[in-house]
């Protein structure tokens, strides 16, 4: 077993109970009733919002690089904020990343979000070995309420975000493809993303972690490309378990061809480490668990599979 000595991740304060929430769009545009909605929930919970000034939308992009670059980087440099939650995915973050200015010794922000958020959490955990939280987002989860259809599931949210326990586990709701028993360092997120990071500077280093992968509307035969890549490219080599998602919308083009799970089985099994398949984690329509990037964590791949946080991903406030 490939054995090395795990980085020492940069930890968040917690995001407590009336702390401030910068809500950023980095990529493509909210739709603005279910951004509305998305805020109601948040302060529901106790949390205080912020928007960013309004940008107008570029095509696919939320505004222009220039406007998204300057609110992304306002947001990560307040020092009144708690957290910065982006309000949806799509398409753009990518762009900014070799434009970040930041200033040394910046102290951390909790980022939050998940689809093209994963470039941004791939860039501040490679460059800066900042924890963040592939999470809720708020107008593609907070806006469907606690425990609903495409919403989020408040406990793990809360656990990852408010430093409420050392350790606590997430029941996955999946199935074991391979069993087993695997610790390591949790990192991912989806996969179509995490595999235009290889040859970028902040292309994940996957070895001694645990790596989830999620994504939906890929046909059977994309996620067999983008696993074979990242195969070929040796990005499972050293890895110790694996997490996936449910993959919605990604039904096989004909009946009888193969499905999204024979996939990562074919691909996968034999790379003989722990694998579950089936979490709602990222793009799911199951309420969405809140996943900390950059922590140590144990895989127990058998029954419905069982994952363990075995540290908090932020820091407790003084």
């Amino acid at each position: 077993m490939y054995t090395r000595a795990l980085p020492i991740p940069l930890k968040p304060p917690a995001l407590l109970s009336g702390g401030l929430v910068r809500v950023i769009s980095p990529a493509s545009p909210a739709e603005r009733d279910a951004l509305g909605r998305g805020i109601a929930e948040l302060e529901r919970l106790g949390y205080r919002v912020r928007m960013g000034s309004a940008m107008h939308p570029d095509g696919y992009f939320a505004g222009s690089a220039l406007r998204r670059k300057a609110e992304l980087e306002s947001a990560l440099r307040d020092s009144d904020a708690g957290a910065v939650i982006c309000a949806r995915g799509g398409y753009g973050s990518a762009a900014l990343l070799d434009q970040i200015r930041l200033p040394r010794g910046l102290k951390p922000k909790l980022l939050v979000g998940y689809s093209d958020v994963t470039m941004l959490q791939a860039y501040l955990w490679t460059r800066l070995r900042w924890t963040s939280l592939q999470g809720p987002m708020v107008a593609a989860n907070w806006n469907h309420g606690a425990g609903n259809r495409s919403g989020y599931d408040l406990a793990s949210f809360l656990n990852a975000a408010g430093s409420q326990h050392d350790s606590w586990s997430l029941a996955l709701d999946a199935e074991a493809l391979s069993h087993g028993e695997a610790s390591g360092l949790l990192l991912g997120g989806c996969i179509s993303l995490l595999e235009t990071t290889l040859g970028t500077p902040w292309e994940f280093d996957t070895r001694g972690s645990i790596l989830f992968l999620e994504d939906r509307g890929l046909k059977p035969y994309q996620l067999d490309r983008l696993l074979l890549h990242l195969l070929q490219a040796g990005k499972f080599r050293g890895v110790r378990g694996i997490v996936l998602g449910d993959f919605p919308d990604c039904e096989a083009p004909q009946e009888g061809s193969f499905s999204v799970r024979d996939v990562c089985r074919r691909i996968l099994v034999p790379l003989r480490v722990p694998i579950v398949f089936g979490a709602p984690i990222g793009h799911t329509q199951r309420p969405l668990l809140t996943l900390p990037i950059g922590v140590r964590a144990r895989l127990r791949a058998a029954g419905e599979g069982k994952l363990e946080i075995l540290e908090p991903a932020v820091a407790l406030q003084e």
